[in-house]
């Protein structure tokens, strides 16, 4: 993770996102709403605008402000999001409605783990992006990884935990079940077969996992 004074720095360079963007961050601020850390979203934008792809499939919509951004980023691209809060999932609709989205983000709502045979059949996605409940993250990558096609690229967001990975003694008894379940799944990740991996130490942690074949 990077030093607190280098991603203000960071930060400060960000260009503005937009009056709509901002109101999104300050309300997810503001309502305690778990949104990708500004720096780690820019690194992902900027990944994505490399890769380019068709389509996106998102697990966890929260209130759409990733998806947002990606489809913002990404003109030509199509985002399939999934969210199981329906609190969040209505204000994600209304967020992505008044920005004109509509038409190139489709949220379902439900649990993701419920959701992965409802989901229409090829064509496959290019990009699969987690960033949900962090103890299910294994079985998100297992039911939804089937539906990225060689050469496709995933990233799991949070995947450093504030840092908590890295630490032996975490007394909050929930902390360190969450971290140890990260710790199993980056290693699981960095070891899979099928897949190549890097972490990249930008906002929470971002692992990149590129589909081999």
């Amino acid at each position: 993770m990077l030093d607190v004074q280098v991603e203000d720095y960071l930060k400060r360079l960000v260009p503005t996102r937009g009056k709509q963007i901002e109101e999104i961050e300050a309300y997810a601020k503001e309502n305690e709403v778990p949104i990708m850390d500004l720096v780690g979203m820019e690194s992902l934008l900027q990944q994505l605008k490399l890769i380019q792809p068709k389509r996106i499939l998102e697990i966890g919509t929260a209130i759409g402000y990733s998806a947002i951004r990606m489809a913002e980023a990404l003109p030509k691209t199509e985002i399939v999001t999934i969210e199981r809060d329906e609190e969040r999932f209505n204000v994600a609709n209304t967020n992505i409605n008044s920005l004109g989205f509509s038409k190139r983000i489709t949220i379902l709502f439900g649990d993701a783990l419920d959701l992965a045979e409802k989901l229409e059949e090829p064509p496959l996605f290019d990009v699969l992006f987690i960033d949900a409940a962090k103890g299910q993250y294994q079985r998100f990558f297992d039911l939804y990884s089937k539906k990225i096609g060689p050469g496709g690229v995933i990233f799991s967001d949070n995947v450093l935990f504030r840092g908590l990975v890295a630490q032996d003694n975490i007394e909050n008894k929930r902390l360190r079940s969450l971290a140890k379940k990260l710790q199993t799944y980056n290693q699981w990740l960095m070891t899979h077969p099928n897949y190549e991996t890097r972490i990249l130490p930008v906002g929470d942690g971002l692992a990149i996992s590129i589909k081999k074949g």
